[in-house]
């Protein structure tokens, strides 16, 4: 499986929302067993925005001091993770 669909399938399944997006890939690499690499996991989350699947990890919610970073699925990224299993 490719860094691509590995992200997908683990953000359909599991909740990363972490401080920054370091420790967003600590808790991924901790869900799939480090089988990526850093640069892989940036690699793929670019890959992610560009093609519409992910919403933008960076978040600022109202009344935040700083900002978070969560990984979600856009619809589109829900059915290719779907269709990937």
């Amino acid at each position: 499986m490719d860094a691509t669909a590995r992200l997908l399938a683990t953000a359909l399944t599991n909740r990363i929302h972490e401080p920054n997006i370091e420790a967003g890939f600590e808790r991924f690499a901790a869900l799939t067993d480090g089988v990526i690499d850093y640069g892989a996991f940036c690699d793929a989350i670019a890959a992610c925005l560009r093609n519409g699947l992910i919403d933008d990890p960076i978040r600022l919610p109202e009344g935040a001091l700083q900002c978070h970073w969560h990984l979600a699925l856009t619809q589109a990224g829900v059915e290719v993770a779907r269709r990937s299993r």
